[in-house]
């Protein structure tokens, strides 16, 4: 069977089992044309270029793959942080649950709200960041999202935000299939941190589109963990403005398949965005497959990118990373960095890289690297010659590893309790 029809098939399958969300006019029209893209392009088939190191299918198919639903034997991850709390539970938002949606500087709806309206200022962004970060590359899963997604938050910042918001996920049934959409819009000046956390669902289909006006900052952690069947495909699409600041780190420990992406745009001069993540995967409890997917496009003057991504990986733990930084022929004086880098604990592991710079600027400072390899011996070797277990030692050295991507937390607090949770995840499989 062709691919074509192969992926057409796919497609009708998938859309005959979803039903769409009811909504006033603006949500309405921006799900119609996102149903449009979807039928346009099919869905993901890994024969793809994009997906040819990841396995699209369980996220396709048109009933959830089951998983088991994760009981916490710890305080939950930034409990330790004042903050917003808004709970979803299996896909839908708990009001009992969440807290008092007022914060001074932030104006918070649930998507629910702001779409039952006729007319509402998330129209100029829902689905608007999605459709262009569909070219160069079809990202066919965020489509299917705009098109059929109920729930989720959206959240305009007029100020500095007093405290950060956290979007948390429980997951109360094994076979819940959950679609997020969530809209974003920093004004001029406005600052806010958005913390994530929670397995969600069995399967999880997520989009995020932030908009950072000019002088705004987005400040975005989130840890994905805890549920080892979990399969997860996340979408963040960002349009910065001038001299704003973007920065989104995420921990990601167990998981049968995770893949996230991210499509940013820098727009207007002096802007920063900063994008990193930390994986860790151990084949012995389930089957681990991580994978960063990142575009980044400089189009306006004297802006700054960076993507940091390290892996750790053991036991038949897969990790991937296909990253991307493109200079448009107006984005002189552009500094971009990107490294991707794996560290193998064992021979049974894999990491695949696949680094790419498109410049059409003469005035760039940019650069990519990617490594792979197994611990260092004699770092190893340094550690218990002082006396320190090898467990206790090897545990010190992939924190190490790590540490780069973690300071890219700018927030202190939050760096320290998320270090806490991986320094937790690794005691947890010590031997």
């Amino acid at each position: 069977m062709a691919l074509p029809q192969q992926k057409g098939d796919a497609t009708a399958e998938r859309l005959s089992a979803l039903s769409r969300p009811e909504g006033g006019a603006w949500v309405s029209q921006a799900r119609d044309e996102a149903l449009a893209r979807v039928q346009a392009m099919g869905l993901p088939h890994r024969r793809d270029e994009y997906w040819k190191y990841t396995r699209p299918e369980t996220l396709v198919d048109a009933a959830a793959p089951h998983a088991g639903v994760y009981e916490p034997y710890e305080a939950q991850v930034f409990d330790d942080i004042d903050r917003v709390k808004i709970f979803f539970v299996d896909g839908a938002f708990d009001a009992e649950m969440s807290d008092d949606l007022s914060l001074a500087g932030v104006e918070i709806e649930t998507l629910e709200t702001a779409g039952a309206a006729d007319i509402h200022w998330a129209r100029d962004l829902y689905g608007v960041l999605e459709a262009r970060g569909q070219s160069p590359v079809e990202r066919p899963l965020a489509a299917l999202n705009s098109a059929f997604a109920g729930q989720g938050v959206v959240i305009r910042v007029t100020g500095k935000a007093a405290k950060p918001i956290n979007l948390a996920y429980l997951q109360r049934e094994a076979d819940t299939d959950v679609m997020f959409h969530h809209v974003i819009k920093i004004e001029e000046g406005a600052d806010v941190t958005l913390l994530e956390n929670g397995p969600a669902g069995a399967r999880l289909n997520k989009v995020m589109e932030v908009e950072v006006a000019d002088g705004g900052a987005f400040h975005h952690v989130r840890t994905q963990g805890r549920a080892h069947e979990r399969r997860a495909a996340t979408h963040l699409f960002a349009r910065l403005g001038k001299e704003s600041i973007f920065k989104s780190f995420t921990l990601t420990v167990n998981g049968a398949l995770t893949r996230n992406e991210a499509v940013i745009e820098l727009t207007g001069d002096d802007a920063v965005a900063h994008i990193a993540g930390a994986a860790l995967g151990d084949g012995a409890t389930g089957a681990f497959h991580h994978d960063d997917t990142v575009f980044i496009t400089h189009d306006a003057e004297n802006c700054e990118s960076r993507q940091v991504f390290k892996k750790v990986l053991r036991n038949g733990a897969v990790g991937v990373f296909q990253g991307k930084i493109l200079v448009t022929q107006t984005a002189q004086k552009t500094d971009g960095y990107q490294i991707s880098q794996s560290l193998l604990l064992d021979d049974d592991s894999q990491f695949l890289a696949k680094p790419e710079l498109e410049i059409y600027a003469d005035d760039v400072a940019c650069s990519h690297g990617s490594t792979s390899g197994a611990i260092d011996e004699e770092g190893l070797f340094y550690l218990r010659s002082r006396g320190v277990p090898k467990p206790e030692a090897t545990d010190l050295m992939v924190i190490a590893f790590v540490a780069e991507a973690l300071e890219e937390i700018e927030d202190e607090a939050i760096a320290a309790d998320v270090l806490a949770r991986l320094e937790g995840w690794l005691e947890r499989r010590r031997g």
